[in-house]
């Protein structure tokens, strides 16, 4: 048989193997087989902002600012799975955040940078930094926070938001821009302020810094963007399918110690896992009162 014969022979019995296959799907593996085929092919553009800003303040647009904001569009963009977690866990969390943020004086576009640290979690970063906002111990006390073996308040998001207002007012204050605050924040002030000596600058987007801060800024305005109108950007996520509000809850006064959160949970209607999922704060299963009330949230029956 000649090559091209035999070429031939194969091409025919492939496309026989193939159809062979095809029928022996169902019907229903058939159309989902036709229909996987004609979705292959993607469409996937670059996202645009008209006129970027941050906290009321508009971003600067030159080729380098521009090139940084795209970079941090694409990747929140397309990176799915945390977008859409960020977008289910705002419906639960921005409520309480929000007020706090408008009764403290701190623009509303601050609470992306919760987004940013933690994912609005209340994770523990490598560097021992807790929370919603990020904080560690020592910043976190001189903020006002309480932190001990027994509770750490860096995991209470009423309070930690308030102390991350009052920590964002000062850094606006003393470096003059949002922006600046927002960078200081996340680089450390006395870095940040350095670094602005050092290279003559009085805005961050005039300073070469490190990558994670240098990207900051603009991952904040890029979240932003896709959070505000998530659909645009090609999520869509049903009302349903959103994590509920933290709204239905009683709050129980607590001015004594308490031995066992295990007793008080079953003493109060609730399961202790849903004492401390309403209040991670508690870190202990115990608590020493000395001249002192905490309030506890409990979820309404």
């Amino acid at each position: 048989m000649s090559r091209l014969a035999f070429s031939i022979f194969s091409a025919i019995g492939f496309v026989y193997v193939c159809a062979f296959i095809f029928t022996s799907f169902t019907d229903e593996e058939k159309k989902t087989n036709t229909e996987v085929l004609h979705a292959l092919p993607q469409i996937i553009r670059t996202p645009t902002i008209a006129s970027p800003s941050f906290a009321g303040e508009a971003m600067p647009v030159n080729m380098d600012t521009r090139e940084r904001l795209d970079r941090e569009l694409s990747v929140n963009a397309y990176w799915q799975s945390a977008t859409l977690m960020h977008i289910k866990s705002a419906n639960k969390f921005f409520p309480i955040i929000e007020p706090i943020l408008a009764k403290e004086g701190v623009p509303d576009d601050f609470k992306y940078l919760a987004v940013a640290e933690s994912s609005l979690r209340n994770v523990q970063s490598s560097a021992n930094a807790k929370g919603f906002w990020q904080f560690r111990k020592a910043a976190a006390k001189e903020l006002g926070l309480e932190i001990n073996d027994e509770v750490d308040e860096r995991y209470h998001v009423e309070k930690a938001t308030k102390a991350a207002c009052g920590y964002l007012k000062k850094l606006h204050k003393r470096f003059g821009s949002w922006a600046n605050a927002a960078a200081a924040y996340n680089v450390g002030p006395t870095k940040f302020a350095r670094t602005l000596k050092e290279q003559g600058q009085s805005s961050f987007y005039d300073i070469n810094v490190n990558s994670e801060t240098g990207r900051y800024v603009f991952r904040l305005i890029a979240i932003k963007e896709i959070m505000k109108d998530p659909e645009r950007y090609g999520f869509f996520v049903e009302p349903h399918e959103l994590y509920e509000r933290i709204d239905n809850v009683y709050y129980v006064e607590v001015d004594k110690s308490v031995k066992s959160w295990a007793e008080f949970s079953k003493h109060n209607g609730v399961t202790y896992r849903m004492l401390k999922y309403y209040n991670p704060w508690l870190r202990d299963a115990k608590l020493s009162v000395i001249k002192k009330k905490y309030m506890i949230k409990l979820p309404r029956a």
